[in-house]
């Protein structure tokens, strides 16, 4: 019993770690992963370099991103920071 309760600030620490740092940080994760696995061509999109643009063309592990001017770039799936419109309207 006593262990118990020398461990018990520990076990409070832990806990409060758990739902302060990591639960939030896995949940942004998910959220994130979710909004580029979603992505669909015609998205006005924010890179996290800050680039805006429009996505033109989709690949499994990249896009193509139309600029403003009419270029195109490419980048990873993972430079998606944000989708600021969405063609299906979401």
């Amino acid at each position: 019993m006593e262990t118990l309760l020398g461990l018990s600030p520990f076990i409070l620490m832990f806990v409060l770690f758990y739902f302060l740092l990591i639960r939030p940080n896995q949940k942004r994760q998910k959220a994130v992963q979710n909004m580029q696995s979603s992505l669909q061509k015609g998205d006005k999109i924010v890179t996290i370099g800050g680039l805006h643009g429009i996505v033109d063309a989709i690949d499994e592990g990249k896009i193509v991103i139309k600029c403003g001017d009419g270029s195109r770039l490419t980048y990873d799936r993972a430079a998606v920071r944000d989708v600021t419109e969405s063609v299906s309207g979401n």
